[in-house]
């Protein structure tokens, strides 16, 4: 086995052919509890993180938004919401956590706003040119190639359009990484197996925390995408950042 046809799944070595089914497995099992567990994890914080994304993107009506690894729809309605008027669709691998989207859309009487559709962040159902705006809210490092899911949003972006991802990074700090470190190894598992029975899942998403790249390095994987005026905001000391780039 090579270093071309491998990737990590946490701290894991596995062919990069198995990372997406196994990604699959991972929010198939945890669909249902997927909002607790992020109210639980980061102590309801990862609102105030989307609201920070969308003071910067500042949606405005009528913008088609693209909404990667979108899930339950989290961003989406976010964007709606400060848009006014427009369309979000959420694209996203595993279709369990869709419906559970689906549902929430439903009830909040936003379901014409929205499409919702299984597509691969590297391999984009959607033809070039099609969208105002494209986020991706904590899935980029579940992607087996994250500098290809960058190039397929400059691909489907239109000209003008902006990219906005937000994820979790690398605090510069080193003696609060590793006080964040025994919080995320130790509790965020436990709290997994408590919340949605399910620990491995938990531990895998933990791990791959640590396996993305850091703020800098994920930067200049935007510009290398073709991105222009790239820029990232620390959110939280660094637990969290957002990096922001546009198609000109």
């Amino acid at each position: 086995m090579t270093d071309q046809n491998t990737t990590h799944f946490g701290f894991e070595t596995i062919p990069e052919d198995q990372k997406a089914g196994k990604v699959q497995g991972v929010f198939s099992s945890v669909a249902s509890k997927y909002d607790v567990m992020n109210d639980a994890m980061s102590l309801g914080i990862h609102r105030i993180w989307k609201d920070a994304m969308m003071d910067w993107l500042a949606p405005r009506a009528g913008q088609r938004l693209l909404d990667v690894a979108g899930g339950t729809g989290d961003i989406s309605f976010r964007f709606l919401n400060r848009a006014g008027s427009g369309h979000a669709t959420v694209c996203d691998l595993t279709e369990p956590m869709l419906v559970a989207g689906r549902k929430r859309a439903e009830a909040a009487q936003m379901a014409d706003s929205l499409d919702w559709v299984v597509g691969d962040a590297m391999a984009l159902p959607f033809a070039d040119s099609t969208f105002d705006v494209y986020t991706i809210s904590f899935g980029i490092r579940n992607v087996t190639r994250p500098l290809e899911a960058l190039k397929e949003a400059y691909r489907v972006l239109k000209p003008g359009g902006r990219l906005m991802v937000l994820e979790f990074s690398q605090i510069p700090t080193p003696a609060l990484q590793w006080a964040y470190d025994r919080y995320s190894f130790n509790l965020i598992p436990l709290l997994g197996q408590v919340i949605a029975n399910d620990r491995d899942s938990y531990q895998y998403l933990v791990e791959s925390i640590r396996k993305f790249p850091d703020q800098n390095t994920f930067l200049g994987m935007l510009r290398e995408a073709g991105f222009e005026q790239a820029k990232y905001r620390n959110l939280t000391m660094g637990i969290a950042a957002l990096h922001s780039g546009w198609k000109i």
